[in-house]
């Protein structure tokens, strides 16, 4: 039986005609698609030009026209209620509404029509399969957050259940949790696994100290998917090695559905079936393929609400194999409010630090995971979970690497943690800033 599938159908997602939209999407030569793209591009500022005052009113005096002429969307721009931002063929109870995270630092509320929802539903079953993942018979293992509310609590299971997966919370990472997480395993005949990056590697650690490979007592696994959060390549051989199966980078935002999917050659393939991606610089203008910049997203059929050039506050580059048809993500760097500002007047971004206190504590120590707050302009706090407290020499390691690679003379606090703090959602921000 289709379950998850019947589910969507059932909740008035017209899946159907959404496969038959990806199909045609499929067969479209590089002159095809350019010409539907641009078609798709047109008619979906046109609609919301025309329905969505909302829109409308951030379109006054721009030649809209001219796709770098229009307003590039802010997670400001739309911390105002629904209701307010909603096209006129939409009303509240008409729609697919769902929050983001918040872990931008900056939540919001937003809406899909059912096409487009299930647009995003397509694409995430036409890429699972690329590894023989069927979202209506393959059991996931499932590493999130859940809602600790009696009702949200109960509606996640719910849908954990319509969706065939088991989910394992990631707000207790202890050795005594996770071996509870292992015997599950054992037990239980997973197809593949889908989470939270910080988590997963966290059970690969402790895999790792008991000396276990997954794979040999869950033989039925074949892909590990790892989302949300950065994915470092020494982590990746480390779940590589202790899981035994391929590892599989996913990169997507509730509001707009999977933006990234790997494929088996390690090629992070951007979705076109819905999504139209570009890399901006910071006035707003396209950069050539293999240059960082802003990534900005346009969702091609969400009429409810306009996603139109909408910066999803992360900074990425596409690779210079890219096409328009088949764009390829070479990085993604992180969130564009993750910046260092030291005293020197430099700015980094937070993923430089992390990468170097990462490198030197986790080599020469049993540092499990970490997170780096800058408290002052000139200091520092790592909070961290590890066996053993660093010791002096361990802190003076950290406190070379990061003259070496940021500055000199900045202020280091270090405090060993039973655990960290994590978002709301489960998710590990690994750097913070309070300036």
């Amino acid at each position: 039986m289709k379950q998850f599938e019947w589910s969507l159908r059932l909740k008035g997602f017209p899946v159907n005609e959404a496969k038959k939209t990806q199909a045609i999407i499929d067969g479209f030569t590089q002159a095809d698609y350019a010409n539907y793209l641009s078609k798709q591009l047109q008619a979906i500022v046109a609609f919301h030009l025309e329905h969505t005052p909302f829109y409308n009113t951030l379109c006054q005096g721009i030649d809209t026209k001219d796709w770098s002429a229009l307003p590039v969307l802010t997670k400001a721009n739309l911390q105002q209620p629904l209701a307010n931002r909603l096209s006129d063929k939409y009303t509240l109870k008409t729609v697919h509404k769902h929050k983001t995270s918040g872990s931008s630092g900056t939540p919001f509320e937003f809406a899909k029509d059912n096409f487009a929802h299930a647009m995003t539903w397509v694409t995430f079953m036409q890429r699972y399969s690329w590894f023989n993942i069927d979202l209506n018979t393959s059991k996931q293992a499932r590493f999130y957050g859940i809602p600790l509310d009696t009702n949200g609590y109960y509606k996640e299971r719910l849908k954990d259940w319509l969706g065939n997966r088991f989910r394992f919370s990631v707000f207790d990472l202890s050795d005594a949790a996770l071996n509870k997480v292992l015997h599950k395993f054992k037990r239980t005949k997973f197809n593949y696994i889908n989470g939270y990056t910080s988590a997963i590697v966290q059970f690969a650690k402790f895999l790792k100290r008991n000396n276990i490979v997954l794979k040999d007592v869950c033989p039925t696994l074949t892909v590990c998917i790892v989302t949300s959060e950065m994915l470092f390549d020494d982590d990746k051989k480390l779940l590589e090695t202790q899981f035994n199966i391929p590892i599989v980078k996913e990169y997507g935002a509730a509001e707009l559905g999977l933006i990234a999917f790997e494929d088996q050659h390690d090629n992070w393939i951007v979705n076109t079936n819905h999504l139209y991606v570009e890399i901006l610089d910071n006035n707003n203008q396209p950069v050539p393929y293999g240059q960082p910049g802003k990534i900005v997203v346009t969702d091609l059929y969400n009429r409810a609400h306009p996603f139109i050039r909408y910066e999803l506050g992360d900074l990425g580059q596409l690779s210079t194999k890219s096409t328009l048809q088949r764009p390829i993500l070479d990085s993604l760097t992180g969130r564009t409010s993750d910046f260092i500002t030291l005293p020197s007047g430099k700015i980094a971004a937070g993923l430089t630090f992390y990468y170097v206190t990462k490198t030197v504590m986790t080599k020469d120590a049993n540092v499990k995971e970490f997170i780096v707050e800058q408290i002052e302009i000139d200091t520092f706090k790592i909070d961290y979970v590890a066996t053993e407290a660093l010791s002096k020499t361990q802190q003076k390691a950290v406190q070379l690497a990061v003259d070496n690679y940021l500055e000199p003379n900045l202020n280091l606090i270090f405090e060993q943690k039973a655990v960290l703090e994590r978002e709301v959602s489960g998710k590990l921000k690994q750097f913070r800033s309070r300036l």
